[in-house]
Order: structure tokens, then sequence, then C-alpha cells
């Protein structure tokens, strides 16, 4: 939207037209990291050691007011906070080796609610395995906590590297977070146990770290993104990335997802294409690596679900009982 003077707001740009405007503006003062090797728009950036090895960074910002639906306890806030951060350090095959944590706090909030929320990072930290060393406090009008996050790796899983012939493959089933915040955030209803097996996906998130470390030491990978913002939008993205279309063959939809969808006479494909979230790894793998690959998820703990090929061309389509257009449907900020 124009302002009075014609000047651009933030909504119009939306998240990813900032970070373009951004991108554009250290490009052009010669402030940018030249030849990186996670180039934009990856999910990390990474500069190399002299060593051979990686030094991988992630930073993520938590705002209670758009991060944390309804019902959410500040327990659960603090370890989403880390979780979001270690999922895309996952997607690219990096370990994480330590965290900082910048908090934004209202002068009004409890310090009870504060506690807990340190609590949560502290916990999730420990259950990854890094310290937090650090940070800093100040004031603002909600409460925040930008994350950052270093961590190393062997080699890198970029998001560019999909090519025609190459296995669309995921970690785990989706839907189970989309039906949750049709829930949270629609009020709509599901019997109790359902309710609470679906709310957990939400309140206690779980990063692929394992999975993603593996299958980038097992060299099996040619992409690789985490699905924080919804399966199809990360599926447009990958495919945008690798200049190759997607042709999918199923999706792997939560029994949970299916039972809900069933009460409310929607489509349970919907819910796991749109949900976001979910913080499992989306991947694509050469197809002479496939078994290379199932292996190492497994001994990692995981799994690889297959679900569709890449083809030339653009686009992401299902080709399943007819062939159907999936649109980049996804989470943005300040859209």
């Amino acid at each position: 939207m124009m302002g009075k003077k014609g000047a651009l707001k933030a909504a119009s740009l939306g998240e990813r037209g900032i970070i373009d405007m951004i991108r554009s503006e250290l490009d052009s003062r010669g402030a940018a990291q030249p030849d990186p090797p996670l180039p934009h728009p990856d999910d990390a950036s990474a500069m190399r050691l002299p060593d051979g090895r990686f030094l991988v960074i992630k930073t993520d910002m938590f705002v209670r007011r758009t991060d944390a639906p309804r019902g959410m306890r500040h327990l659960s806030m603090g370890w989403k906070a880390i979780t979001m951060n270690v999922s895309d350090m996952a997607a690219k095959g990096a370990m994480p080796a330590a965290a900082m944590v910048a908090l934004g706090v209202p002068k009004g909030y409890g310090a009870g609610a504060l506690r807990l929320f340190f609590r949560g990072i502290s916990e999730a930290a420990r259950h990854y395995g890094f310290p937090v060393l650090g940070g800093d406090v100040g004031e603002a009008r909600d409460l925040c906590a930008s994350v950052f996050l270093v961590g190393y790796a062997g080699s890198l899983v970029k998001r560019g590297g999909a090519r025609p012939g190459d296995i669309i493959a995921v970690t785990g089933e989706f839907g189970s977070t989309g039906a949750a915040y049709r829930i949270l955030l629609e009020g709509m209803s599901a019997p109790e146990p359902l309710r609470r097996a679906l709310c957990r996906r939400v309140f206690s998130p779980r990063a692929r770290l394992r999975e993603g470390v593996a299958l980038a030491e097992s060299g099996c990978l040619s992409s690789s993104m985490d699905s924080s913002d919804g399966l199809a939008f990360t599926l447009h993205s990958l495919s945008k990335s690798g200049s190759c279309g997607f042709e999918l063959t199923s999706i792997p939809v939560s029994k949970a997802a299916i039972d809900f969808a069933r009460i409310h006479s929607i489509g349970a494909e919907d819910l796991a294409l749109r949900g976001g979230e979910e913080y499992e790894l989306v991947v694509t793998v050469p197809p002479e690596r496939w078994g290379d690959a199932v292996a190492a998820a497994e001994a990692a703990g995981g799994r690889l679900i297959r679900i569709g090929t890449a083809v030339e061309g653009s686009g992401v389509r299902l080709v399943s009982g007819g062939v159907r257009e999936l649109p980049e449907d996804g989470w943005e900020h300040l859209r």
C-alpha cells in the first residue's frame, strides 16, 4: 500500500521482498560476501574455514504476537525459538555448536513468565546438544527473542541443487500442524485425545537435526530445505532454486490430520500442503543414491518418504489421480 507521499510500506514488500531489498543494498555497497558457500536465498549463511570445514550461521526471530498461537505456554515458546533455528541448520547439514539470544521484553512483563521462556530455550539447547553462551536484553513492545546460532559442517547441502530425475523425499508426515492451527486460530473442534495429539505438534516441535547431518555427511542429497513455511511453499522454493519442475505422486498425511479432516469434511492433503511449522526436511536425491540416503536416515533414527520426481520445466504438480498444479501457498511475515 502506498502512503500519503507515495512511500512503499513494509506490508507491500512482505518478508521476502524486504530480504531482497536488504540483499540488494549489501551487494551495491560491497558489504555482501563474494561467492558465498550458501547463496541467497538459502536457509542459513556460511563461510569456509582454513581447515576446509564450513562455519554455518543462522539467526531467526521469535515474536510472541506472530509466533505463539493461543494456548502456547512460555516454556514451549522458548523451545520453539531454538527449534526454528536448529531446523534450518539441519537442512544444510550443519551441527550447531553454540547460541546467543537477544531478548526484547516489555516493561510490565511477568518475571515468572520470562523465567519459563528462558527455561524452554535452555532445555531445547540441551536437547540439541549445544550451550547458550549469553546475549542481550532490551526493552520492546512485545516479547521477542532473536536467536543467533553458529555451527560447523564438513559438507553443505544447498537449496539449489535439484536436477531432473532426482527423487523428492521428506522426513515425516504432514498435516497435523495445519489441523492444530485450525483448532487454535479458528476455533474448530476435535475430540480431546485428537486435539491434544494435534496441538502437541505445534507446542513441542522437533527439528530433524540428526537426520539432516547424517544425510549431508553421506553425500546423497542434491538439495535440502526445512518445511517450516509449509510443504507447498518449500517444494516451490526447491523447484525454483534448482530450475526444474516437481511431479508428486503422493502427499504423506498424518493419521491425526486425516481424522480431523474427516470430522470437518475438509481436504486432508490441503492441511498437509499449507500447514507449515512441521520442521520436517524436504530433500532431493539422485536415483542412484536413493538406497544410501534411506540407510543414512535410518541410521540416524529417522526415515525418508519418497513423494515424487524432479522433471524438466518448472512448477509443482500432483500427478496422482489426474494432474493438479499446486499453488505456492505458505507463511510469510507481514503478509
